[in-house]
């Protein structure tokens, strides 16, 4: 499980095939200073396994199916991610619940520059805009963000000159796609009352 708060800005090393998907190279130097193998690593919003390590990098297998619903596939050596490791037992939660299981790539649509903070828009899939609510949690590219505005499939962050200086939200542009993943609270509802909108449909006659 992972927070949402970003630890380090790596750089991707290399991406080879491997079998039916791939093995990535992360330079992070931070991150190596505890690794272990085995370890769970969030890079961008993707939880990995650590499978081999040295200096100031890691390696990690990645699966097809991760390659195919992910940015991971589309990286290249020199591109900046997010790196987080897994949350301790003992550390404070200071973002939300993330679990490193993307649910779809978003499109970055336009970013308006403030003062203090950029407002970033992103157009969603559309079998996720019911899970994103205004005041509602994010992971966007691994960063945990708070919903600022939804519309349709499209919604808004502001993003805190923090998160602009320490994250790869700062320099992502318009036509950048991005990994979110949805609140999993939100997904949980859903299922367990999936059984009872259904009778109280048919209790008020809808099919």
């Amino acid at each position: 499980m992972f927070t949402g708060l970003i630890e380090e800005v790596g750089e991707v090393v290399a991406i080879r095939p491997s079998g039916d998907g791939a093995r990535i190279t992360v330079r992070s130097p931070l991150v190596v200073e505890d690794v272990e193998h085995g370890a769970s690593i969030a890079v961008s919003g993707v939880c990995l396994t650590v499978v081999g390590w040295g200096g100031d990098w890691f390696d990690a297998d990645v699966m097809r199916e991760t390659l195919d619903v992910t940015t991971i596939g589309a990286r290249e050596p020199g591109d900046r991610v997010n790196v987080e490791r897994a949350l301790r037992a003992d550390a404070r939660l200071g973002g939300h619940i993330v679990q490193g299981h993307v649910d779809g790539v978003a499109t970055l649509l336009g970013r308006t520059p403030g003062e203090r903070s950029d407002e970033v828009r992103f157009a969603l899939p559309p079998e996720l805009s019911r899970y994103v609510v205004e005041k509602g949690s994010i992971c966007v590219d691994g960063v945990s963000l708070t919903v600022a505005a939804t519309d349709g499939n499209t919604f808004t962050v502001a993003l805190i000159p923090t998160t602009l200086a320490d994250t790869t939200l700062g320099i992502r542009v318009a036509g950048d796609t991005v990994n979110i993943e949805v609140d999993v609270v939100a997904k949980y509802v859903e299922r367990l009352t999936v059984a009872y909108r259904h009778v109280a449909g048919e209790a008020a006659g809808i099919q």
